[in-house]
């Protein structure tokens, strides 16, 4: 004989079976097994400085400044980042990753940045949320830019 269902024990088989399916949804879209055969992102190198306590080398350039059309932008997925360029001679980066799901951006047309996966889209000026079930606008990205080049910061 087993001993009678309680309502403890219902309540505590209930809050299991959600936690279980609150952790199966945080996977990325399209991923089967919730990423768990993915390997951690890779993390960008770290530039010691030079001897004799000069500063670092800058960084290679993103892309040229003509490369980042007025009104849209750019993704450059390897670095996760998308350049805009709202107006002439204003530019801006925010991650390139979705807010919703973590999906990478696809690209920005029509003065949004557009996300494959669900809809979202931000717009190119603050990355504020467009449209589209993302929660929250794309984080921005610090960058520099001069003699013509964009510079992750």
């Amino acid at each position: 004989m087993h001993a009678p269902t309680t309502r403890r024990t219902v309540l505590a088989a209930a809050a299991t079976t959600a936690a279980v399916l609150a952790a199966a949804g945080c996977s990325k879209y399209g991923e089967g097994d919730g990423g768990a055969n993915e390997p951690p992102p890779a993390k960008a190198p770290v530039t010691p400085p030079a001897s004799g306590g000069q500063p670092a080398a800058k960084p290679a350039p993103l892309a040229a400044t003509a490369d980042i059309p007025v009104g849209g932008g750019k993704i450059f997925k390897d670095e996760k980042v998308v350049v805009t360029q709202p107006e002439s001679g204003s530019f801006k980066a925010f991650s390139a990753v979705c807010t919703h799901q973590g999906c990478t951006v696809a690209d920005v047309t029509g003065g949004t940045i557009n996300c494959p996966c669900h809809g979202s889209k931000y717009r190119v000026a603050d990355a504020s949320v467009a449209g589209g079930p993302a929660p929250s606008p794309l984080p921005p990205r610090a960058i520099t830019v001069e003699n013509g080049s964009i510079r992750l910061s």
